[in-house]
């Protein structure tokens, strides 16, 4: 299974930035897909998040700014982050959680793809 993401940049802030991740591979079907984000520290923090039944969730700073969306036919998610701040900028990692008959559930992870607000 690969995750491919994308749409990462150097952007100012107040302006908006969309990121996609697309999920290829072998396995069974999908469950939850998210975007989780790494800045200067060692953590990663939950973005965004949104299950096998469309229902999301999101991190504190990013309610009512970041949306993400689902488009089940392609596997694919969009993270579409509006009034960008300098406190976004981060390394994203898309993420996935699949399961696959005499497998199991597995969790997967996108190579990252860096956004940068500039003030």
């Amino acid at each position: 299974v690969q995750l491919q993401a994308s749409g990462g940049g150097l952007v100012r802030a107040g302006e908006t930035l969309r990121l996609s991740c697309t999920v290829s591979g072998r396995f069974g079907y999908i469950n939850d897909m998210a975007w989780y984000r790494q800045g200067s520290g060692n953590q990663r923090d939950l973005v965004a998040k949104i299950g096998s039944d469309d229902k999301t969730e999101y991190g504190e700073s990013e309610k009512g700014r970041f949306f993400i969306v689902k488009v089940a036919l392609k596997n694919t998610i969009y993270l579409h982050m509006g009034n960008l701040e300098p406190a976004d900028t981060a390394v994203y990692y898309c993420y996935a959680d699949t399961w696959t008959v005499n497998v199991g559930s597995q969790n997967h992870w996108g190579q990252g793809t860096l956004v940068t607000v500039s003030s």
